[in-house]
């Protein structure tokens, strides 16, 4: 007689190596990909990007309904390209890298508009805020490359980006402005 762990431990086993063949084609190639933000000081554009970020793909443009998407960035790789604010970025004020080292994205849902576009819902949590929020992207295929691109405003105030005296929307406004191109490979024709 088997026992129920075995049985168990070789049904998740059988489900894993279902779904294996699918995602571990999938992948984010991040040499090709940028994720960068725009936020505006004192009414200026201030633009920034992260350095690391990775994404876990099980996307079949045939069964959209079960798809999924996750995403996470590595806080402490951002970058406004001065030395002085970079140093501010990791602080418990602004991304608090310490206590929250991860921004990540889950989807829970991904609807095709045609053309190439696409409408991906899903939960993003930035220190410890969790919001919920609509992407709309747009996904090109060349060959075996599929680039996605879009831009998603966020209202840094609801993930309490800019603590304290930063909380003054005067200052630093409260959107900002999360763009990305990511270039993936191994998604099925669309």
């Amino acid at each position: 007689m088997t026992h129920p762990l075995t049985l168990s431990l070789l049904c998740a086993g059988l489900l894993t190596s279902l779904a294996l063949p699918v995602s571990a084609q999938q992948k984010l190639l991040p040499a090709q990909s940028e994720l960068a933000f725009t936020a505006k000081q004192m009414g200026v554009p201030i633009s920034g990007h992260f350095k690391k970020f990775d994404a876990q793909l099980n996307f079949d443009p045939a069964r959209l309904a079960s798809s999924q998407v996750a995403f996470s960035v590595d806080m402490g790789s951002a970058t406004l390209g001065a030395k002085e604010l970079d140093s501010e970025l990791p602080s418990a004020t602004w991304f608090n890298v310490p206590k929250f080292p991860l921004a990540r994205f889950s989807s829970s849902s991904i609807k095709a508009l045609g053309a190439g576009k696409f409408d991906l819902t899903g939960q993003l949590t930035i220190k410890g805020q969790v919001q919920n929020v609509q992407v709309p992207l747009t996904m090109v295929q060349s060959g075996a490359l599929t680039v996605v691109s879009g831009t998603l405003p966020i209202k840094r105030l609801a993930f309490k980006i800019g603590d304290g005296e930063w909380a003054d929307t005067s200052m630093v406004a409260d959107e900002v402005r999360v763009s990305f191109k990511l270039a993936l490979s191994g998604v099925g024709k669309l």
